[in-house]
C-alpha cells in the first residue's frame, strides 16, 4: 500500500471515530438570580470606581458564632457543607444548609452561627471596588 492510501485510510478511521465518540456536555444549574438580599431588601447600585471581585472559602467550626459584622458591598454565597444560621441585628433569621445559595444583606449588621456538629463551609463572592472593604466589624464598648 502506498503512503497516501495508508494516510487516507488512517484519516478516515480517525474521522469516523471522532464522529462516533460521545462528547460530554457541561451541565449548568442556576443556583441564584436576584436583585434582592435574602431579607427582601433591594440590592444597592454598584459604586463608582475600579471593580474588585473577591472570592472567599469560609469554614466555620461546629458550635461557633461569628462576630457581628456587615458587608458594604454586594455578596452572594453557596453553602458547600454543614448548616449555618444568619441573624440580623433586628432579629431576621435565615437558616442555610449544604447546597443553598444566598444573596447576602448589604450594610446590615448580622452574624452567622454554626450550631451543628460538623464544620459549615461556604464560598462567598463579593462585588465591590478597590476603595471599599468587603467586611466591617461592629466596634465594642471597650475600644
Amino acid at each position: 500500500m502506498s503512503k497516501s492510501i495508508t494516510l487516507s485510510i488512517l484519516l478516515a478511521v480517525l474521522l469516523i471515530s471522532c464522529r462516533s465518540e460521545q462528547h460530554a456536555e457541561a451541565e449548568v444549574s442556576r443556583l441564584l438570580t436576584t436583585s434582592e438580599s435574602w431579607n427582601g431588601v433591594s440590592l444597592p447600585e454598584y459604586p463608582e470606581g475600579q471593580p474588585r471581585i473577591t472570592v472567599l472559602r469560609v469554614t466555620i467550626p461546629p458550635n461557633t458564632e461569628l462576630p457581628v459584622h456587615k458587608h458594604p458591598v454586594i455578596s452572594a454565597g453557596v453553602v458547600l457543607q454543614g448548616e449555618l444560621t444568619v441573624t440580623t441585628a433586628t432579629g431576621e433569621t435565615l437558616r442555610l444548609k449544604a447546597g443553598d445559595a444566598v444573596s447576602e444583606v448589604v450594610n446590615t449588621w448580622h452574624y452567622g452561627k454554626n450550631s451543628g456538629s460538623e464544620p459549615a463551609e461556604i464560598i462567598v463572592f463579593y462585588a465591590g471596588t478597590d476603595e471599599t472593604p468587603i467586611t466591617a466589624y461592629e466596634e465594642s464598648d471597650e475600644d
